[in-house]
């Protein structure tokens, strides 16, 4: 989740008050600088507004950030298939940052799936390998940033194109019921391939039969 901040300060020599609005930041970061402003005597008002534009108080935030302590927050989710079209076999490629408090991981993994039929059925089993992940992962109830280079995929979970194929269109309801039931808020972003190079490189050493499946804490 991010948010900002809206205050209105009155200056000292002329008593005139100006509104100001902070850039998006994390929540944590918002009630810092909530409790910074609100110490200082010529702040007339504060609010905290989340990415739907719904004010949230403070005490709801604080709340907020006691119930994520434990749970994954703030993830951003890469994806990325792989076809062998000479076996008819695709592979995942996923990585996921996310933070647990105020640590922040990296979940690196990748898998062959076989029966697979063409490179954009590859890209839908390899977005479902990350859903999955994700639920393993405990993700409920919260946004989640989605990235890769297949349009298709991407646009065809946006709806902003239309899916006409039988297969994909299995793929596509499958993971559309996942994305309900975990409650995830979904935003997906298409990027191009030289931004997806870790997801790709996985799923290429899963086509080669390199296993790989990891979690690392990120140390800034």
């Amino acid at each position: 989740m991010k948010v900002y901040v809206n205050w209105q300060y009155q200056m000292k020599r002329t008593k005139k008050t100006i509104s100001f609005q902070s850039e998006t930041m994390s929540p944590a970061e918002a009630l810092f600088l909530y409790e910074d402003l609100e110490a200082n005597a010529r702040t007339q008002s504060l609010e905290i507004i989340d990415e739907d534009g719904f004010k949230i108080m403070k005490k709801e935030l604080k709340k907020y950030l006691d119930s994520i302590v434990d749970e994954p927050h703030d993830i951003i989710a890469y994806f990325d298939g792989g076809f062998d079209t000479s076996q008819n076999i695709g592979s995942a490629g996923i990585v996921i940052y996310y933070k647990k408090g105020t640590k922040k991981y990296r979940l690196r993994e990748n898998e062959i799936i076989p029966y697979i039929d063409s490179n954009n059925e590859a890209e839908y089993a390899a977005f479902w390998s990350m859903i999955s992940a994700l639920e393993e992962l405990g993700v409920n109830s919260i946004p989640v940033t989605f990235k890769g280079d297949s349009l298709v995929v991407l646009k065809q979970l946006e709806g902003e194109w239309s899916c006409h194929d039988e297969t994909l269109s299995k793929w596509l309801d499958r993971i559309e019921d996942k994305i309900k039931v975990l409650k995830i808020r979904p935003n997906y972003q298409p990027i191009n391939r030289n931004e997806n190079k870790e997801a790709d490189k996985l799923a290429t050493q899963a086509l080669n039969d390199i296993k790989v499946k990891s979690v690392i804490e990120i140390i800034d």
